[in-house]
Order: C-alpha cells, then sequence, then structure tokens
C-alpha cells in the first residue's frame, strides 16, 4: 500500500505555502499539489517587452463571458501562485473594514468577527514576510501589537521631491509596506518589480519564504505539474475522500486525511462546483449556493502625471501611498479608496496599450511622468459569480461602486496637477488583468449563508478547508495579501490545535 498523506493542500500560492509553513513542524505528512512548475532564472524575467507586450508568462486558457466570449486572463500557474508577480504591498486591511461600511453603491458588510481577532496573525505574517515598513505615517493605519522588523524601502529623489510636494499640499503619504529586499533586487538588474516574476531575487513571495521554509521539514513534500480535477466524498457526501489529480497525462488520486484548498478565488470555486455529486448536486460545500457567488475584483486605474518640467529617474518608483479618501472622500462623504505607486512604467510598458505610437515617444514620456494606481471597494454581489459550464470556467463580473471609483480618480488627478503635473492621464484596468479576486467561498457565522466557518473550514465538509483569497468576505480597498497569509496562520494554529492534537 502506498502511503497516504495526512494533509493535501491543493496550490502553493499564499494560502497554500503559508499554512504549509503554519502545519510543518506538526509533524504531519503534508503534500503540496501545485499545477505549474517552477519560474527558472530567464532574461525574460526581467525584460518588459515579452513580459508586457508578447505577454511571455500569460497562460494559455481562455474563460468565457456569460454570452460565450472568450477572454485570455492574467492568473498564472507556477509555484508561488501570482505572489511571484504581485507588488509586494503586504498591507492590513483596515479596522473600520471588519465593519459594515456604507459605500456609495450599498453596504460592505461586516466581517464574522474583528479587526482584533486578526491582529495578532497580521504581526505574524509581517514578520514571516520580512515586510518592510514604518508605522506612524497614516492615519487610518489600525493598531498594531508589534512593529515592523524592517526599515521601509526607501524613496528615490524624483518620487522623495513628489511625495513632499502632496504633504505640503494636506494629504499624508506614507511608505508602504512592502515583501522586497531591494539591494537584492536591484543587484541582479535594475528593474521594477511590480509585475515582474521573481526567481529568489529579493521579493518575499509565497515560494521563496513560506514555502522555503515548509519544505525545510522532511514531512512537506511539493509535487509540481499536478493539476487537481475533483474531489470525492465519501458515500454520505460529507467526508472528503479521494482527491484526484492529473500528472503527466495520466489521472492519479490519494486519499488524505485533510484536504485544504488553496487555488485562488476562481480555480478554487471552479474544482467545488465540478466536483458536485449525487449527495451535494450544487457543487461541495455549496448547501448554502453561495459557491462562485460574491466574486469580487478591485475598481482599479492607472494614473499617471506628466510634466515636461518633472524628471522621473526613479527605477523602481513604488514606494509610497495615501489614504486621504480611504474612509470618506475628505469631505465627510462615502468611502473612495486607496492611492499607491505603480511599478515604474516605461515605454516598452506603454508600448503593450499604445502599439501604433513609436516606443522612442513613448519613453519620452515616461521619462517625464509619475505613475499611481488607484483602487476602490468592489461590494460583494450575489450575482456577480465564476460559474461552470463543462470545461468552461464562466465568469460574470457585476461590477459594483465604480462611481467611487471615478471620484477617487478624479481626487487622485487634482492632487497630481496640485503636485505640478499639468497633463494627468487614466485607464481603467479590466477582466483581464486580476485585481485582487477574491470571495467566492467566503467566511461566515451562518452556514446558510456561507459556504466556511470563522477558520475557514466548510461547513459541509468537516475535512476540508479552503485557504485562499476565496474566503475573504469583503474585498476593502487594499491589496489582500497578508490579510490571506494573516488567516492561513491563524486557520493553521487552530488545525494544529483542533485536528492534529499539536
Amino acid at each position: 500500500m502506498v502511503k497516504q498523506p495526512d494533509i493535501v493542500i491543493i496550490g502553493s500560492g499564499i494560502g497554500g505555502s503559508t499554512i504549509a509553513s503554519a502545519l510543518a513542524s506538526s509533524g504531519a505528512d503534508i503534500l503540496i499539489l501545485e499545477a505549474g512548475g517552477h519560474i527558472q532564472d530567464r532574461p525574460e524575467n526581467r525584460d518588459a517587452r515579452a513580459i508586457f507586450q508578447r505577454g511571455h508568462f500569460r497562460p494559455k486558457e481562455s474563460w468565457y463571458e456569460t454570452d460565450g466570449t472568450a477572454f485570455n486572463p492574467g492568473n498564472y500557474y507556477n509555484v508561488g501562485g501570482n505572489s511571484k508577480f504581485y507588488g509586494a504591498v503586504l498591507v492590513r486591511y483596515r479596522r473600520e473594514d471588519f465593519e459594515e461600511m456604507q459605500h456609495l453603491e450599498g453596504v460592505s458588510p461586516a466581517w464574522p468577527f474583528p479587526y482584533e481577532e486578526l491582529e495578532p496573525w497580521y504581526s505574524a505574517a509581517e514578520q514571516l514576510y520580512q515586510v518592510r515598513g514604518a508605522l506612524g505615517q497614516d492615519p487610518t493605519e489600525p493598531a498594531h501589537s508589534k512593529g515592523y522588523a524592517f526599515s521601509p524601502v526607501p524613496d528615490e529623489p524624483a518620487i522623495a521631491s513628489v511625495r513632499e510636494k502632496m504633504q505640503r499640499n494636506g494629504l499624508h503619504p506614507y511608505s508602504l509596506p512592502l515583501g522586497i529586499d531591494i539591494d537584492a533586487w536591484l543587484k541582479k538588474a535594475k528593474t521594477p518589480w511590480d509585475a515582474h516574476p521573481n526567481s529568489f531575487d529579493g521579493k518575499m513571495d509565497a515560494e521563496t519564504v513560506a514555502l522555503a521554509l515548509a519544505l525545510q521539514h522532511p514531512n512537506v513534500r511539493l509535487q509540481t505539474g499536478s493539476r487537481v480535477t475533483r474531489l470525492q466524498t465519501a458515500a454520505d457526501g460529507k467526508r472528503i475522500e479521494t482527491v484526484y489529480y492529473v500528472k503527466d497525462g495520466a489521472e492519479q488520486s490519494i486519499s488524505p486525511k485533510l484536504v485544504i484548498l488553496s487555488a485562488g478565488a476562481v480555480q478554487s470555486s471552479v474544482l467545488l462546483l465540478r466536483s458536485a455529486n449525487d449527495a451535494n448536486p450544487k457543487g461541495l460545500a455549496n448547501s448554502s449556493d453561495q459557491v462562485g457567488r460574491n466574486f469580487m475584483n478591485h475598481n482599479s486605474s492607472a494614473v499617471i502625471g506628466v510634466s515636461p518640467f518633472y524628471r522621473n529617474t526613479s527605477i523602481y518608483q513604488k514606494s509610497f501611498g495615501f489614504n486621504d479618501y480611504y474612509l470618506s472622500d475628505g469631505e465627510g462623504g462615502a468611502p473612495l479608496g486607496n492611492v499607491q505607486l505603480l511599478g515604474r512604467i516605461s515605454g516598452p510598458i506603454l508600448k503593450a496599450q499604445m502599439p501604433s505610437v513609436p516606443e522612442w515617444m513613448l519613453n519620452q514620456v515616461s521619462a517625464h511622468a509619475i505613475d499611481f494606481y488607484a483602487m476602490s471597494e468592489d461590494i460583494p454581489h450575489p450575482e456577480s459569480r465564476i460559474m461552470v459550464d463543462g470545461e468552461r470556467i464562466v465568469l460574470q463580473w457585476v461590477r459594483t461602486n465604480w462611481p467611487a471609483h471615478l471620484m477617487l480618480v478624479k481626487k487622485l488627478k487634482a492632487a497630481l496637477k496640485a503636485a505640478g503635473f499639468p497633463i494627468v492621464l487614466s485607464r481603467p484596468f479590466d477582466k483581464r488583468t486580476p485585481s485582487h479576486q477574491c470571495g467566492t467561498v467566503r467566511i461566515g457565522n451562518d452556514p446558510a449563508s456561507a459556504p466556511l466557518d470563522v477558520y475557514c473550514r466548510a461547513y459541509d465538509h468537516p475535512n476540508l478547508f479552503v485557504v485562499d483569497a476565496s474566503y475573504l468576505p469583503t474585498s476593502a480597498a487594499v491589496n489582500p495579501a497578508l490579510s490571506v497569509a494573516a488567516q492561513a496562520l491563524r486557520v493553521g494554529a487552530h488545525i494544529r490545535e483542533k485536528d492534529l492534537g499539536a
């Protein structure tokens, strides 16, 4: 008989790798199944033309609109998941994000527990991912029980001058909390890290930090090229009995004691829906009919300020943001969202969006530009959902709160003009860019309205956990990676106590 693992973790992104690190020292036999492979150290990793113009790393797959229109999504399948490409902003939700919040276009519901419940795990995740940051700069910053272990990534001179102007104009720019060893990153090549894949070059991602820590333990194994296709329950429809996956073109199966699904907000819900059986006709963990629903994707835009009198000599740029319009519009109105610098935009990156414009001309523009990312909350909506149609993944995104986002962009444009940029351009991101997909298998106190309990355990299946951005009951208006990591550490401690007795 082949020895069966105690725990199977499906996916090695922030959720899967972080919970693997939390469980590794328990002694349980843990197998991590990852559909993709490792990102190799290749020239394309730092080649903006390869990344943005040729789409070298984009997946060779299509998802579909409800009318049958196909599109190529921007999700990645590799060890470390999307975190290999992320901007490494590891920021906490604000305390108010855990409470019911009134927006221009509806209500963002309260979490099933307050900020204080997750706070110690936020601190632990910040230590794990070696976050660089500074407290006391952002008025919306929630209470921290521990300070950052590393000082913030410094502003480059051209960026510091813009921060100073914004501060003089009454804004409160703060150093972004970043998981990046900037000296190591720049030693390899002088490029931005945002949207550039990381091959142990200094970015603190799921593979280089949490997974590397987990794999130091002999009881933890990683198996790449293993795409999980379905989960099978016992005859009563409760316990997950078998995990089926395809490796090297052949179907294989294993029977663990616990299954932790961490394939991402889209693929986790897809797997649960595709695993429907007689006892679970709507899909697994779906007696509430909420799996795949409440899909959220931040409302986001690139906003670029241009001035012939400004020279942007920065390499990476992405070092500060501001939340002056996060909890209100600055005038007592509804919340608008977060603003942060993008990774440095260049001519080759701009040409991907404007192919008819000569690259030399775009380089001239970018040399006199600074680039921001405006991000607003997408409120959960039951008809915003992931569905399956045979082998097809169908995305029906009901975008909410867009008027608030347009107001945020307008506020940012005014701030840039006041800082000396007479030309300000904006461009929204569409569904091809995964702007923090979340919410499709949410946590809650009521099994009638939520698939998971507050520890991400499926109400319908006692040995199934879903630990990735699926669990988030709201999207807030900040990057969710740290919130996923914090909850993964919290759930890992819970499993050790309740399921492993460790």
